[in-house]
């Protein structure tokens, strides 16, 4: 009984999907059985001896996979700067603030203490954020790429919702933020390939290879997407998570070049790599959508994997650097303008680590 009302009484959980908006959800192609479907065969290794070496792995640990001290980040200032050039601020993970022709869109803001329903542990690497919420200025939209803890998370929600003019999400998102008290008419459910205009931008729900779900019952209930962003003179593309596959090419040859890219790096493991990209995978996605400037994401904030907390970005910027490929690596809470060639490019978590071996 305890279970079951947690399950349907707990917030965080999100909404539930009624009939009614499962017969929508039926007319999507991604659509099948009662749960939304990959383009190509998704799954993780789930063999008796993959889950014998993964519970070694974990048991045994790794003294990296976390900083041994809080992240130093930058000092942001929101709507510091007035003018009219396109700017990104990361914050970690996979959050970041995109101020483009005087709007401002806030991508997967996951700004809570951990990525879990019950915060206890696996505490953000920083402990604190650049700014605070109440700090920001007023968002023209939150954009969300899937339902995932570290994506969407209940705490930044709430915060933020006061403030948010417009949510917009893939397929049956929008039923948790309806459940957390956002209005429906301020909310945007978007299928793979919807191209929406949005106060003068263009804004492509495009696919991506991944998953969805936030209880032990709804697996896969909702949609997960990457997003093409398309103002007058910059084109952005954020991959959300997911695995490398040939969406994107696809998308690269319907909406590349792009000035800007801002790819998963991170969370990965060989045995799960058709969710979550390899570093080295990462790049070549990159290359695939025909991006300018990359910047590595979903890393510096919490450990979801086994591998080192630095891990991503070094093999990254390594896998950058013999493919030829321009790779941005800003602070938490930098801020730098789009399509300039004065990116920021300093390996700052050397520092991170010196300071744990002093």
């Amino acid at each position: 009984m305890a279970v079951y009302a947690v399950l349907n009484y707990y917030p965080t959980f999100g909404g539930k999907h009624t009939d009614k908006r499962k017969s929508l959800y039926a007319k999507s192609l991604q659509y099948r059985n009662g749960r939304f479907v990959n383009q190509a065969e998704t799954s993780w290794n789930t063999s008796f001896s993959s889950m014998i070496s993964m519970m070694k792995d974990f048991v045994k640990g790794n003294p990296e996979r976390r900083p041994k001290v809080p992240l130093q980040m930058a000092a942001y200032k929101p709507g510091a700067k007035e003018d009219s050039a396109a700017k990104v601020t990361w914050f970690g993970h996979s959050a970041f603030l995109l101020e483009i022709e005087g709007k401002t869109i806030l991508f997967d803001p996951m700004f809570g203490k951990a990525p879990t329903p019950f915060p206890v542990r696996n505490q953000r690497y920083s402990r604190e954020l650049p700014f605070k919420i109440e700090e920001l200025p007023v968002i023209d939209a939150v954009v969300l790429s899937h339902d995932h803890y570290d994506h969407l998370d209940y705490g930044s929600i709430m915060k933020l919702k006061n403030k948010v003019k417009n949510f917009i999400a893939p397929l049956g998102v929008g039923a948790h933020l309806q459940r957390w008290g956002i209005a429906p008419e301020i909310i945007q459910e978007h299928d793979w390939w919807d191209e929406l205009p949005f106060e003068g931008l263009e804004l492509v729900c495009a696919p991506a290879r991944h998953f969805s779900g936030r209880s032990l019952t709804d697996r896969n209930a909702t949609l997960w997407c990457s997003w093409v962003i398309k103002g007058q003179d910059i084109k952005i593309f954020y991959s959300g998570d997911g695995g490398y596959g040939p969406h994107f090419k696809e998308i690269g040859e319907k909406y590349g070049p792009f000035d800007l890219t801002l790819m998963e790096c991170g969370q990965y493991d060989a045995r799960w790599a058709a969710l979550h990209m390899m570093p080295e995978e990462t790049v070549q996605a990159h290359q695939d959508v025909r991006g300018r400037l990359m910047i590595p994401v979903h890393w510096g904030a919490f450990t979801l994997s086994l591998h080192a907390w630095h891990d991503p970005v070094e093999r990254a910027v390594r896998s950058a650097k013999e493919a030829g490929v321009q790779i941005a690596t800003p602070r938490i809470g930098e801020t730098f303008v789009v399509g300039l060639d004065d990116y920021p490019a300093s390996a700052w978590w050397h520092r991170i680590e010196m300071t744990e071996q002093n």
